[in-house]
């Protein structure tokens, strides 16, 4: 018996010691696992953390009614107890984000209130130094733009507040957000993205262009102040129109000159742009600050809803290495042609080349409206009256879409239409870089050149 217990015992104290053996051993790996997937949380959430705030400044990325402006700092001094900034970016991740402004109340209190969708946050604030103030909450249904208002509630102060970011922490990494990041162009950024319809030609009509006639028609309501639907654009010059205010339009033409400045009274004589000829009523000078060169406009009140056309012409001189371009603008509605100007070009005989549209916003005050317009019926002509209906078109972009600031843009057909559309924070933005074909008008347009007014 004794023999026994002593086998019976030394067998548990084996299985015992084994079994501890093994329950050590798999503690130690559940220990292992636990402190790896906390080490790698620990290691994503330090990756990720620079990526989740983002800090979106109001000099760029706000628009405020008057009196209150938007200045490269800010919002400073807010005053008016009717204004109402409204600052804009862009998500492409659904989830939850908290919102914070970077403010100061320079003298007593004030409540500021702060609004997102059906999402209201309220804060008194008595901080005369900047700091970063968490307001709240919001959750993100779906990609796109958020707008955030900014409004004075109270104040004893002689302001409500200054206010120089709205600081956005996100839930989630988004490497798609879009806004105007600190160190870039606010002018540019709140001017908004241009956007192009670059006219490709064939390979055996190169060199060859003579005229370029196209059509624009802005439909109602997007004739918005500070646009410009330009139509005929080309190598060394662009030829369109402008809402310039509210009582004044104009149709523009203008020509770089050869030499490379944007102070146009730096030019040497030998490379001014020369006035030729111009039409009555036609204001004739010289622009700067995007290249430089001659400048011509005839304050005409075109309407939205009605087409315009747009006649260009280059006559290269080979002999004296000059080539003259020659804009002529049209009443649709009344059957009309206007000369608008005439320009030598010296340095270069060419035809026309690199040919273009564009709609573009001049005012960044008016940077957070929608404009738009559509193209149609372009033709080129050679020297012989040879003519070709342009059909495709490559949709681009300026430096403001391609850098990511700004995401309202668009381009795209309808029928036998091209059409551009900038600004305003619209959600359906179209990728750059998009070729389009529409629909033939087989319309050539009949043009009595010898019929072309000459002044």
């Amino acid at each position: 018996m004794k023999a026994t217990n002593a086998t019976t015992f030394m067998n548990r104290y084996l299985c015992y010691n084994l079994m501890m053996k093994k329950t050590i051993i798999i503690c130690l790996s559940l220990l292992f696992i636990i402190v790896s997937n906390r080490f790698a949380s620990a290691q994503t959430a330090h990756i990720d953390a620079s990526k989740l705030r983002h800090v979106i400044p109001l000099g760029g990325n706000a628009w405020v009614n008057a009196p209150d402006t938007i200045t490269d700092e800010g919002l400073i001094g807010l005053k008016s107890a009717k204004s109402t900034a409204n600052i804009y970016f862009r998500v492409s991740v659904a989830q939850n984000l908290q919102l914070a402004l970077v403010i100061r109340v320079p003298q007593g209190s004030s409540t500021i209130q702060l609004s997102a969708g059906k999402n209201t946050f309220v804060k008194k604030l008595n901080n005369t130094a900047f700091d970063t103030i968490s307001f709240g909450k919001l959750h993100i249904t779906e990609p796109g733009y958020i707008k955030v208002s900014l409004k004075g509630i109270n104040k004893t102060g002689a302001v409500y507040a200054d206010v120089s970011d709205l600081v956005v922490t996100l839930q989630k990494t988004d490497n798609d957000i879009a806004y105007v990041t600190k160190g870039s162009s606010f002018h540019f950024g709140r001017r908004g993205p241009s956007v192009h319809l670059r006219y490709p030609v064939a390979a055996d009509k190169e060199n060859k262009v003579k005229w370029f006639y196209n059509e624009i028609i802005v439909p109602k309501g997007q004739d918005v102040i500070g646009s410009y639907f330009m139509a005929d654009g080309f190598g060394e010059g662009y030829f369109g129109m402008q809402v310039n205010s509210a009582t004044e339009r104009r149709v523009l033409f203008s020509v770089w000159s050869p030499f490379n400045t944007e102070d146009p009274k730096s030019i040497p004589d030998s490379m001014r742009i020369k006035l030729v000829k111009h039409g009555s009523n036609v204001h004739i000078g010289e622009f700067g600050n995007e290249g430089s060169g001659g400048q011509s406009y005839m304050r005409f009140p075109w309407k939205a809803g009605q087409a315009y056309a747009f006649l260009l012409s280059a006559e290269p001189d080979q002999a004296k290495k000059t080539t003259t371009y020659t804009a002529y603008f049209k009443d649709v509605a009344a059957d009309k042609w206007f000369l608008i100007a005439s320009f030598n070009r010296p340095q270069k005989a060419t035809y026309l080349t690199h040919l273009y549209s564009f709609v573009e916003n001049f005012e960044p005050e008016n940077g957070d409206k929608t404009r738009k317009a559509y193209f149609t019926n372009q033709w080129i002509g050679d020297s012989e009256n040879n003519w070709l209906e342009l059909t495709h078109a490559i949709y681009t972009g300026d430096a403001t879409a391609n850098a990511n600031y700004r995401k309202d843009y668009a381009g795209g057909k309808e029928g036998d239409k091209f059409l551009l559309q900038n600004g305003g924070f619209f959600n359906n933005y179209v990728p750059l870089k998009t070729p389009y074909d529409r629909s033939a008008t087989k319309q050539k347009p009949l043009i009595e050149f010898e019929k072309l007014p000459n002044k």
